[in-house]
């Protein structure tokens, strides 16, 4: 595996517009993280509307924290294992994340919502905490989570994989709502934004032999 990885990396890296786009992608991804951040600190000061949502009505929220968090890092260890193999697979993995979350931004700058009234607060040791020093709570529409876990689903290029991914979106979504850490709304979304992302990002590469692929 490890042979494997060294060499798909060794031929991609060949290719001088391979280089520059996988490091513009890198440079990207950190410049999107750190306006995220900064964009959600500004998030939670500004007020929003409670939304009535009919599913969160029909259950109490259960605090399940750490096996959200188990079964989302356990998943994106895999994928990194999975596309650290494929460099072309992984930029455009990348790249649709970044656009993900330029989407996630506007969704939540045009629709302002106040967090539902009994939810748990989701504790992200890897995101609420980024670069911002405070619980983040209005995060929501739509969510970040299962639509991550959604483009895993997409990006991957085995069955086994994509099965995996697909049931560990629909634990997340089920997670997130079993905690009332979202609406049920903001799942749907994540499915439909996240799917929008990935390919916005397929057809900016319809030109290029290597979109995708490894």
């Amino acid at each position: 595996m490890k042979t494997q990885m060294v060499t798909a990396w060794a031929e991609a890296w060949k290719a001088r517009r391979f280089r520059y786009e996988f490091l513009g992608t890198l440079i990207a991804l950190v410049v999107t993280l750190s306006l995220l951040a900064r964009f959600l600190k500004q998030i939670e000061l500004r007020p929003g509307v409670v939304l009535s949502d009919p599913v969160l009505a029909q259950f109490e929220p259960m605090d399940v924290t750490w096996l959200t968090f188990s079964v989302l890092y356990t998943a994106l260890l895999v994928a990194t294992v999975l596309l650290a193999r494929e460099p072309r697979r992984l930029t455009t993995a990348i790249q649709a994340y970044i656009v993900m979350v330029a989407l996630r931004m506007g969704a939540m700058y045009l629709i302002p919502l106040e967090p539902p009234a009994l939810m748990i607060a989701l504790r992200d040791p890897a995101v609420t905490y980024f670069g911002t020093g405070v619980q983040l709570n209005k995060d929501l529409f739509f969510s970040g989570h299962t639509a991550t876990m959604f483009l895993l689903f997409l990006t991957a290029r085995t069955r086994g994989a994509k099965v995996l991914f697909l049931i560990c979106t629909f634990i997340i979504g089920g997670f997130v709502l079993l905690q009332h850490a979202h609406y049920a709304i903001d799942v749907y979304a994540a499915i439909v934004f996240s799917y929008a992302a990935y390919r916005i990002v397929v057809l900016a590469h319809a030109g290029k032999a290597w979109a995708g692929s490894s």
